[in-house]
């Protein structure tokens, strides 16, 4: 078959990727509905509220253990003292023993509420990583072809250990503040009216400085927020390819694209910082321009014997305790802008809805024809296009017989992937309906509808564990027994039983104990102990040797009788298997027949089969 000469659609598994001259900031934007982050804080914090409660209690009354120590001073300096000196003791032993119960309620409630506040902490981080596990899981393909994995990553770890360090730092900050701010100034207002009113005012300018900060960082932490992910990226994505990095030296310009992304991370991280130093450097001049006026003016009045010497000691250690906690605010603010650019982008992921979604009434398959597992396929007026690109099924129709193997063949882009891919149900129509048996895919739950079909990809993907594990995740309840004659059938049992461990061998990250030839053979043994009625190969065999090829179309002459199967092949070997040959061009079957039909024509197959033949020789 010869390339066509006009203009071939980008293939089938290109379409939605990023381009490389994409801004990897603006890919890691997903829109957040309003009030979603909001909401998913409500929703997280709404089991813990009884817990939430007993937590803010302790605060509370560790706050009023601490900020009783200037009453105590005032009342030491003007009464106590004094009464020591006319030989009454009992006052200054009541403020020392005042003194120590204060310290003692203040520690043991401290040690109380760190441990329930991280109790709470940790049980909404545990639940909050679950969520974005679960619902990454139930995501569409064309979501994940999107949207990359490192960011998924960035979204379950850098972005929840922000929140987790609001959660365990910065909340106790604030409530320690708001605490502080109530209570000194209604201590202050009450010791004296005039010094608690300077002091209240100059909260004024202090508040101004807050808005204005929060402001500020919260466009440049969300900006910091996306260098980080677009770091993970780059480095989970380098490190995944290796071998092409290695293979077609690409370490230096991968070098040269990561420096560019940690260096605008760290121009992200300097501005964060640069409006935290803002912020605590115009805090503390408002801070101490007021205690350096409450003190002068407090001294005149003692002086002039207007204000007591002990109130103005206590209106002085208030202060201290008022103004010192405005950095830690500033440190709240600053873990707070953080983790709302974080929680943000985490709602925006969890408010994504699967293209594909459950049906709200599922239905299940109709009882088998016949003997045989097989099902008719039908594609009723089917359409499709690709979000970002144009059509790539034209109206379709085609019905897949039961029991019928069908092979799919044709050049890059003719839409053979997205044929099968709707017949897995990775995607839906855009117009017209997929049946099987007569039901539309999408009235079957994903359970149903993946016991009914199974599809092994070019890529043979294995999961760390065993090798019989591997070949179990299609059926977990299947025993040893129905694993290894899965495997025999396949023609991977001897090779399996020459591992260290036999069928217990670890085979590790990616399968990467094995060859890649094994790995497709024991993901044939996966699809065919799941025992589906319908079976999609896309270019299942292109991983194996001439030999190990040969082995696995032995038995899937045999495995595949009475099942519905759908191969795509570009090695015309796998297709002699096939009742039926299907050539594609620009989404339109071009033609159909057997194998041999199409071979003794001067189609496009024929030529391809000419092709190869002369290959061989």
């Amino acid at each position: 078959m010869t390339a066509a000469t006009t203009s071939v659609p980008p293939a089938d598994d290109e379409r939605d990727r990023p381009r490389p001259h994409d801004d990897p900031f603006d890919r890691d934007v997903l829109p957040t509905p309003p009030g979603a982050t909001a909401a998913l804080l409500r929703s997280l914090l709404a089991p813990m509220r009884s817990r939430v409660a007993v937590t803010t209690l302790l605060l509370l009354l560790q706050q009023a253990a601490v900020q009783a120590g200037p009453l105590l001073v005032a009342y030491a300096i003007d009464r106590a003292v004094p009464a020591f000196r006319h030989h009454d003791r009992g006052p200054l032993f009541a403020v020392a023993a005042g003194c120590l119960g204060c310290a003692l309620a203040s520690g043991g409630l401290q040690y109380a509420f760190v441990r329930a506040a991280a109790r709470v902490n940790q049980d909404v981080l545990l639940d909050l990583r679950g969520r974005i596990f679960r619902h990454a899981q139930a995501l569409s393909i064309d979501f994940h072809e999107r949207y990359t994995s490192g960011r998924l990553i960035s979204r379950s770890t850098t972005d929840v250990e922000s929140l987790r360090e609001l959660l365990s730092e910065g909340l106790q900050e604030l409530v320690t503040v708001i605490l502080s701010f109530l209570y000194i100034s209604a201590m202050l207002l009450w010791l004296d009216l005039g010094l608690g009113a300077v002091a209240v005012a100059s909260f004024v300018p202090l508040y101004a400085l807050v808005r204005t900060y929060q402001r500020r960082a919260k466009r440049v932490y969300r900006l910091r927020s996306t260098a980080i992910a677009a770091v993970i990226v780059k480095f989970v994505e380098t490190m995944n390819g290796i071998r092409p990095v290695r293979a077609f030296r690409r370490e230096a310009a991968n070098d040269a694209d990561f420096r560019v992304l940690n260096r605008r991370h760290e121009r992200t991280n300097g501005d964060a910082l640069l409006e935290m130093a803002r912020y605590v450097v115009g805090s503390r001049l408002v801070a101490n321009t007021a205690v350096a006026l409450i003190v002068l003016w407090g001294a005149y009045r003692v002086a002039d014997g207007t204000l007591a010497l002990g109130v103005l000691a206590a209106a002085v250690l208030y202060l201290r305790r008022l103004y010192d906690p405005i950095d830690r605010l500033g440190m709240f603010l600053n873990s707070y802008q953080s983790a709302a650019a974080s929680l943000e982008k985490i709602a925006g992921l969890l408010a994504q809805t699967p293209s594909v979604p459950e049906p709200a009434s599922p239905r299940r398959l109709p009882p088998a024809r016949s003997r045989h597992p097989g099902r008719e396929v039908v594609f009723d007026g089917v359409r499709f296009a690709y979000r970002t690109g144009g059509e790539v099924l034209p109206r379709f129709d085609l019905t897949l017989s039961t029991g019928q193997t069908v092979a799919v063949v044709g050049t890059t882009g003719a839409g053979k992937s997205t044929l099968v891919k709707l017949l897995a149900r990775f995607y839906d129509p855009s117009e017209g309906r997929v049946l099987l048996d007569g039901v539309d895919l999408r009235d079957l739950d994903v359970a149903e509808l993946r016991r009914g079909v199974v599809m092994v990809t070019q890529e043979a993907f294995l999961f760390s564990g065993t090798v019989a594990d591997n070949i179990a995740i299609g059926r977990p309840d299947a025993s040893r027994e129905e694993i290894e004659r899965a495997a025999k059938a396949i023609g991977a049992h001897d090779f399996i039983s020459a591992l260290p461990d036999g069928y217990d061998t670890d085979v590790r990250k990616r399968g990467g104990r094995i060859s890649a030839g094994q790995r497709q053979l024991v993901a044939f043994a996966r699809a065919l102990l799941a025992d589906p009625a319908v079976l999609i190969l896309d270019e299942a065999t292109s991983s194996l040797d001439i030999p190990g090829e040969r082995a696995v179309q032995r038995a899937m002459t045999t495995v595949l009788k009475g099942r519905t199967a759908v191969v795509i092949a570009h090695r015309l070997s796998t297709v002699e298997i096939a009742d039926r040959v299907l050539v594609m061009e620009h989404g339109r079957i071009v033609e159909d027949g057997t194998p041999a039909e199409l071979v003794a024509g001067r189609g496009r197959f024929a030529d391809l089969h000419q092709a190869w033949r002369d290959s061989l020789t």
